[in-house]
């Protein structure tokens, strides 16, 4: 009779909790794949106010890592990684909304600002100017940036609900296809929104979601401070939350 092995192997522990139900082995995953929740609620928790701690963000991460493991399918031939990191962002960014930090008054200048996009954009059939969103809220630009970077510090992982990584499309699609359907057209009008945006809007959303860069990291490479990249960034998400509420999709 083999005695047990001492020590799992990526392969050998993704057999044991699929072929078996071993728990060892599934524990054996959570701690070797932890590594990921880090990442994940390090790059979401980044400019968050002290008041959130950071270790409830991890928590919250573990049980998206759990539910990947849990779900994922090693025989589909996808990359564990590629198929968990949306999850755990998803378990964070749901513990974010629990925990229910955001000012109102960060949420009510947030509205305000994005009516103001959407109403200038209808307006002018263009992406509006810093000056004129300033003019229609009655507001000056240099309170404009304060307002954006109090948005910016309450709008934690701002479109990572509609998924840019395209790995979460096949999040069990079979369970539910209706789901599946609305996400994926969701994918594809923020793809096609994103577009429209300036070329300087569009570098930074690409940037930080699809390359996995952080605000700092964008900011070293287009020449600009990570708070006006913040901002800048935060404006472009806002008038895409315009652009999908206008489509009956935000």
């Amino acid at each position: 009779m083999n005695a047990r092995p001492l020590r799992y192997t990526i392969d050998s522990a993704w057999d044991s909790w699929h072929e078996s139900g071993e728990g060892t082995a599934r524990d054996w995953l959570v701690v070797h794949y932890a590594s990921l929740v880090k990442f994940v609620a390090g790059r979401l928790g980044a400019g968050l106010p002290r008041t959130v701690d950071t270790g409830d963000l991890v928590s919250a991460g573990v049980f998206g890592l759990m539910n990947a493991i849990d779900r994922f399918d090693p025989s589909q031939g996808a990359k564990f990684e590629t198929y968990a990191i949306p999850r755990i962002r998803g378990a964070i960014l749901d513990g974010l909304r629990a925990l229910d930090w955001v000012p109102r008054s960060v949420r009510s200048r947030s509205r305000s600002v994005q009516d103001a996009i959407a109403m200038l954009e209808h307006q002018h059939g263009r992406t509006p100017t810093d000056e004129e969103i300033s003019a229609e809220l009655s507001i000056t630009t240099d309170e404009l940036e304060k307002w954006l970077a109090d948005i910016a510090a309450g709008s934690v992982g701002p479109l990572d609900h509609v998924a840019l990584d395209t790995t979460a499309a096949q999040d069990d699609t079979h369970l539910q296809p209706g789901r599946a359907m609305e996400e994926g057209e969701l994918r594809t009008v923020m793809r096609a929104e994103i577009s429209k945006l300036p070329e300087r809007e569009q570098a930074i959303l690409i940037l930080y979601y699809d390359d996995g860069l952080t605000l700092s990291e964008i900011g070293e490479a287009l020449g600009v401070t990570e708070s006006r990249i913040s901002q800048i960034h935060t404006k472009a998400v806002l008038q895409l939350r315009s652009r999908l509420a206008a489509a009956g999709m935000g």
